[in-house]
């Protein structure tokens, strides 16, 4: 895959122009944040009502974006996003209207942040999976790294603009500028033409949809791998963002223009790392970057415990933006990269789930011992669990970026059946017979594990490799697909990556002819129209 510079996919119009929207919205966002969170801090003195905020916005994403990424696979991605935006306009008009009419309460105001938490549930999804449908593939890590930069830019100024408003006209005014800043990004979404057509394949059901994508991901360990660091990164370094309005009011004495600053030196940070993201991932690998996030966040959060004044305190925010991005970054680039588009809603929703889910517990537990033991405690606290994280690399390593050609192959059938088969048909029972020879037995045997992983992953089912007693030197490769569609779902979910172990498979095998594929259907009753010859093998299964 050839390197792309950062700034290439800004060629494109519709990515550039929804960029500019995501931005503006993205500001808005983070004044409605900062918002939340300071007229949370007045209204209750509970630390963990304050921390529950950031968990009101990040819980839905936990909880929902599985059910999203199957919608933005199965559905117009365009047309989600819409809906999704105009559900946060509505629900972000409402939060404005009743705090300015003075009757909000802890409990009302984290209803409000958890609906505008769900709109983002269901956008996110359908956002992160229309990268690769908006630029080529060999532009998505340049794209997901602008992204990262916009949202980082946006930190950098946005919670100091919050701040601002929020001294100046109150937290009101500051969810009156977030509804606003949808309206940029419902525009530029009306504009653009929306996702490439969807093959001409039956729509999975939802629960299909979902049962596919948390199989893929089960049988995909370097992604697994992807989901766990994820996962413990959000939960640790969550206490930074659910604790620092408390710190900055509490700890600092301050107003909520320093918080608003504090927020903006760790935005300031997060557009460092990004500056420096690609070339330290040259220099160190996927791994040692990752350990260095995890580490620098861990003194950044200790020297926060520790030194509370502000000329130790913003460079210690500044190096813990920059390390936040440096994960979160690379994770999410790892997932868009080593994921085919017919799954690539549904990963990006799982790693979601994972990430946000991390969030979600992180900030109820360190809001909680901030309660019982103190800010300090908790932080520091939360810079261990980071440190364990930078040494979780020994079991859960990531690997480098691979470049695979996840293009699909375009099979939709290996054959067409003599038998008048309906959709819903079957089941259908594959089988396919290879000749190995005695000194080649071990590595067709790794080879075929790593050919029930594949198959597993693209929806196969009772995956089983048998010997022939008589025949020693046959092998039979079995597997089950439950209708004659999903045996077609199947073969369409192969990748130009995946032909390389069959090649290798097919290298080992020493007939004459091609391994003997032999695919059947189960029925306990043959009408007779149905009765026909059989197809001659081929050599797809």
């Amino acid at each position: 895959m050839t390197p792309q510079p950062t700034l290439a996919p800004f060629s494109n119009r519709a990515f550039r122009e929804l960029w500019v929207a995501s931005q503006i919205s993205n500001l808005g966002g983070l004044i409605q944040m900062v918002g939340a969170a300071w007229l949370m801090a007045g209204l209750t003195n509970s630390h963990g009502m304050v921390a529950l905020v950031q968990s009101s916005n990040t819980l839905p994403i936990m909880a929902f974006s599985l059910l999203s990424g199957a919608l933005a696979d199965s559905y117009d991605r365009r047309r989600i996003m819409l809906v999704a935006q105009g559900f946060m306009f509505t629900v972000s008009c409402l939060l404005a209207a009743v705090a300015w009419t003075g009757v909000l309460t802890p409990w009302l105001l984290l209803s409000f942040t958890f609906l505008i938490g769900c709109g983002m549930a269901l956008y996110n999804p359908s956002w992160q999976a229309s990268v690769g449908d908006i630029v080529p593939r060999e532009q998505v890590s340049g794209a997901v790294g602008l992204n990262s930069m916009g949202f980082n830019l946006m930190r950098s100024v946005g919670p100091a603009i919050g701040g601002a408003i929020v001294a100046v006209a109150g937290a009101a005014a500051a969810f009156l500028a977030n509804a606003a800043s949808y309206v940029f990004l419902l525009v530029a979404l009306f504009r653009w033409s929306g996702a490439p057509a969807r093959p001409a394949l039956p729509r999975e059901d939802l629960g299909r949809a979902l049962g596919a994508g948390l199989r893929y991901m089960a049988m995909s360990p370097s992604i697994l791998k992807v989901m766990g660091r994820s996962a413990l990164f959000g939960f640790a370094a969550s206490a930074l963002m659910a604790l620092l309005p408390l710190y900055a009011k509490d700890t600092l004495s301050g107003s909520a223009l320093l918080y608003g600053l504090l927020l903006g030196c760790f935005g300031l940070g997060a557009i460092g790392g990004v500056l420096v993201n690609a070339r330290l991932r040259v220099l160190l690998g996927n791994e040692n970057v990752t350990r260095a996030a995890f580490a620098g966040f861990a003194l950044a959060v200790e020297v926060l415990a520790f030194l509370p004044h502000l000329a130790a305190v913003v460079p210690a925010l500044l190096l813990a933006g920059s390390c936040w991005v440096l994960a979160l970054s690379l994770f999410n680039t790892a997932v868009q990269l080593s994921t085919p588009r017919w799954v690539v809603g549904r990963a990006m929703s799982i790693y979601q789930t994972a990430t946000f889910g991390g969030m979600s517990l992180g900030a109820w537990v360190w809001g909680h011992l901030s309660d019982t033991h103190g800010i300090g405690f908790a932080l520091a606290l939360a810079g261990l669990v980071l440190a364990i994280g930078a040494l979780a690399g020994r079991l859960l390593r990531l690997s480098e970026f691979e470049d695979l050609d996840l293009t699909p192959l375009g099979l939709l059938t290996a054959a067409e059946p003599r038998l008048d088969l309906r959709a819903r048909s079957g089941p259908v029972f594959i089988m396919v017979d290879y000749a190995i020879a005695q000194d080649d037995t071990d590595a067709f045997l790794a080879l075929m594990r790593e050919r029930r992983r594949i198959r597993l992953r693209d929806g196969a089912q009772r995956w089983a490799l048998l010997r022939d007693l008589e025949r020693p030197e046959i092998w039979s490769e079995k597997y089950y697909v439950p209708t004659w569609v999903d045996y077609t779902r199947h073969l369409s979910r192969r990748t130009k990556a995946d032909v390389a172990l069959q090649e290798a498979i097919r290298a080992l095998h020493r007939g004459a002819e091609p391994p003997r594929v032999t695919r059947k259907i189960e029925r306990q009753t043959v009408p007779e129209h149905d009765d026909a010859p059989p197809l001659p093998p081929a050599d797809l299964a």
